[in-house]
């Protein structure tokens, strides 16, 4: 028999909207009522955040899909990238519909104080602030493999890893993603063109080796190339960030559907095309599987997105640190939304720590699949995936758990999420730490702060 009064669910959707309601709205949300704020945040329309999404998600992750395939084998690589991206697609928007839940929540810390109180805010703010300086020091990384690509290794690579960080830490200096958002159309096209690029030279330069459909491979070096699609769609950590500056939080949606068709056609097309002409020996980052002269080529179109992807990760953890200092106990300081010395002075800092950070990283673990894999393995195991199952589960009230076969088919696969997101973790990290491991006893990888050239 059904019943004609509201689900627990729906009634408490009308309490929190009705608390939003009687808070003005505006003052429910992070920045507040910006009517007369001098910095406006919640400016950005679905598109720009989309951009943003792509720039951020697709720059490094595309870089490392041929080299994935050449080793688990073609159809493995096609499944991994069509079923993970469609995981994440679906993780992604439980955490659309967890800020629309709560529009206080500006990161994974505040979506943390939800979960467990102050232990999970700590937890989970540290957790993401050191993930993103990662993923800022591998963008450094990288930067400074373009750069020595392109000079063929003219200077030393501790400069261009110096370069590298000042650039990204002059253009993450914008106090608001709308105005990043202008870059990220940048980066897109960049990536675009340096891997249509490189799609024409392996083209041009024929098969150099037959396309295997399966792979003899150890469980370590498997799973190590799984890690690398995780961390193709790993930009989840960024998305509360990115639907706080919206203006219409409702059309993130629309956000996530097109970044999530853009990059999984765009890793299906450039992890085929590229192996099925460079063969067993395709090379990570991608744009290192034609000859010299196109690679430089590809590089020097490269830099815009290898760089701006590392702005927008340095942005979003940079405003964690910011709005944390900013806003206690639901108020935010003036500084927050003005032209304050004492609020561009801190955000500056901000900023220049990550960076300096990153640097540092950058130089100290100078390899670039491995590195990936502990990343994706330690934090976007829970980020793009695993946390979103306990979001649900939070967002679910439990007696609306079993009541139909939809909603038994939801909890049986969120709770398959959790464990995924703890497997990926443990079995990644497992895999990542034996090939650093490997790399070392072997000699494989060169010594830190070295002026020793990194160039493909």
């Amino acid at each position: 028999m059904r019943s004609s009064s509201p689900s627990i669910e729906a009634k408490h959707e009308k309490q929190v909207q009705a608390e939003v309601q009687s808070n003005g709205g505006n003052e429910y949300d992070v920045y507040g009522d910006e009517k007369t704020a001098e910095i406006k945040y919640r400016t950005m329309v679905w598109w720009k955040a989309a951009a943003l999404m792509l720039a951020e998600t697709v720059s490094l992750g595309i870089l490392s899909i041929p080299s994935v395939f050449a080793s688990i084998g073609m159809p493995a690589g096609i499944i991994l990238v069509l079923g993970l991206g469609a995981i994440a697609t679906a993780t992604g928007y439980v955490i659309g519909s967890f800020k629309i839940r709560y529009p206080h929540v500006h990161n994974m810390a505040d979506a943390g104080e939800i979960l467990a109180g102050p232990i999970g805010r700590e937890v989970l703010g540290a957790a993401q602030v050191v993930f993103m300086i990662f993923v800022c020091g591998s963008h450094v990384l990288t930067g400074l493999i373009a750069f020595d690509t392109i000079t063929d290794g003219a200077s030393c690579s501790i400069l261009w890893a110096a370069v590298s960080a000042i650039i990204c830490l002059l253009l993450t200096l914008p106090r608001t993603l709308n105005g990043i958002s202008y870059m990220s159309v940048v980066s897109f096209v960049s990536i675009l063109g340096a891997v249509l690029i490189t799609m024409i030279g392996v083209s041009i330069a024929g098969h150099k080796g037959s396309v295997q459909a399966t792979a003899n491979l150890t469980f370590a070096s498997a799973f190590l190339a799984v890690t690398d699609i995780i961390f193709a769609y790993a930009g989840h950590v960024a998305f509360f960030t990115f639907i706080a500056e919206m203006k219409e939080p409702r059309d993130f949606a629309k956000s996530l559907y097109l970044l999530q068709i853009a990059d999984t056609t765009l890793y299906l097309i450039v992890g085929i095309v590229i192996y099925a002409y460079a063969g067993p020996d395709t090379v990570s980052p991608a744009l290192g599987n034609t000859g010299m002269t196109l690679r430089r080529v590809s590089y020097g179109i490269a830099l815009p997105t290898i760089l701006i992807a590392g702005v927008i990760n340095g942005h979003v953890c940079a405003k964690l640190v910011f709005i944390r200092i900013f806003r206690r106990e639901g108020v935010h300081s003036r500084h927050m939304t003005s032209h304050s010395w004492t609020g561009w002075l801190t955000w500056i800092a901000i900023c220049f720590t990550i960076w300096t950070l990153a640097f540092i990283i950058a130089e100290v673990i100078p390899f670039f699949n491995d590195l990936l894999g502990v990343i994706s393995s330690v934090f976007a195991s829970w980020f793009t995936y695993g946390i979103s199952g306990i979001f649900w589960f939070h967002l679910t009230p439990r007696e609306e758990r079993w009541t139909t076969r939809r909603q038994k088919i939801k909890t049986i696969f969120f709770s398959g999420i959790i464990l995924m997101g703890a497997f990926i973790m443990v079995a990644g990290l497992y895999a990542s730490i034996n090939s650093i491991v490997e790399g070392y006893r072997t000699g494989g990888f060169p010594g830190p702060f070295t002026c020793m050239s990194k160039a493909l």
